[in-house]
């Protein structure tokens, strides 16, 4: 059976971005595929502490796997959520993994550029989660791993470390579908980013300072709905999907595709040769306020005790072959 792996950091509430663009998709693969393959999501919490945690990691942990249930996650036997601290062995394959990596390589990673950008220093964790992230993925021998387009120079580390040991040591780890096969296998023509409402020409961020600029998922959803009618098109005057040219127009038509979950060529389909911008806010804001209203229904009937008691069995499992895998890689280095 082949594994589909993702994980999403539990800082804070997360944006509409973060739920359209990668736990509801997340969601929808997992009901299509885990009849017949691993579906692993967890919650990386030592990746949560490299940057400043706002409010309770343990509260945030928890919150944010009800998010995948209440986003509509069905569980059977082969969907498995756990929580990266609960598993020692992702710690101890990143240590053995940084021995692998270059500090070249990781000096590349457009992650730590932007994060440490501006700064005097900054923590190691900063510059090294990509290793963890790798580790993450390879424990299970994942597959698939969905994500945002931002991530995808990671997963090519993940390839790379992994083709590197296997060169060295025999085939121990499973290599991951390359980033044009990850895309394909996510239906998508490229990665999803939900763009900033005020400045599209960004990505959506919960820690953007300006409360226009996003929607998170505990907006009130009339509030919602003003932020997508306050929205920046452009003066072109025509609703034309163009990321280079049309930004704001394109993410509004994103939103509205991913929001109903129908196919984007659909939605650009349905709007091509519109000229007014105001109808296609109307329109989306009525998809963003009906999406909050459903959610957030369905987020108030799951319980702290049904997450603990998927995490009781997630986390067996996710021990059990992370630790005969770490077992695995100890041998080749003699350490067992």
């Amino acid at each position: 059976m082949k594994t589909i792996l993702t994980g999403v950091r539990a800082n804070s509430v997360p944006t509409i971005g973060n739920y359209l663009g990668a736990m509801l998709p997340m969601v929808r693969l997992a009901n299509q595929y885990s009849k017949d393959s691993h579906v692993n999501i967890f919650v990386p919490d030592l990746h949560s502490i490299i940057s400043e945690v706002d409010g309770d990691l343990k509260a945030n942990t928890i919150r944010t796997l009800k998010y995948y249930l209440a986003g509509g996650l069905e569980i059977n036997e082969n969907v498995h959520i756990y929580r990266q601290s609960r598993v020692p062995a992702h710690s101890e394959l990143c240590w053995i993994l940084n021995c692998v990596a270059t500090m070249g390589e990781m000096s590349r990673m457009t992650q730590y550029k932007d994060k440490s950008e501006g700064r005097e220093s900054c923590n190691v964790g900063i510059f090294d989660y990509p290793v963890l992230m790798t580790a993450d993925i390879l424990l299970y021998d994942a597959t698939y791993v969905p994500l945002g387009e931002d991530q995808f120079q990671h997963i090519e580390l993940a390839r790379n470390l992994a083709t590197r040991f296997n060169h060295r040591f025999g085939e121990i780890f499973t290599v991951p579908a390359k980033t044009a096969d990850q895309v394909k296998f996510m239906g998508m023509d490229g990665g999803i980013r939900i763009r900033d409402l005020l400045n599209p020409e960004k990505k959506m961020s919960k820690s953007t300072k300006a409360e226009n600029s996003k929607i998170m998922l505990d907006d009130e959803p009339a509030k919602a709905g003003k932020k997508i009618m306050s929205a920046t098109t452009d003066s072109l005057g025509k609703v034309k999907f163009d990321m280079f040219n049309q930004p704001g127009v394109s993410n509004l038509l994103q939103i509205e595709a991913l929001a109903n979950d129908v196919p984007l060529q659909d939605v650009i389909a349905t709007w091509a040769g519109e000229t007014r911008y105001g109808d296609l806010k109307q329109k989306v804001a009525s998809s963003v306020m009906r999406l909050l209203e459903e959610f957030q229904a369905q987020m108030a009937k799951v319980s702290d005790e049904m997450v603990y008691g998927l995490l009781e069995s997630g986390e067996k499992y996710a021990n059990e072959v992370a630790n005969a895998k770490l077992y695995e890689v100890q041998k080749a280095f003699n350490l067992r």
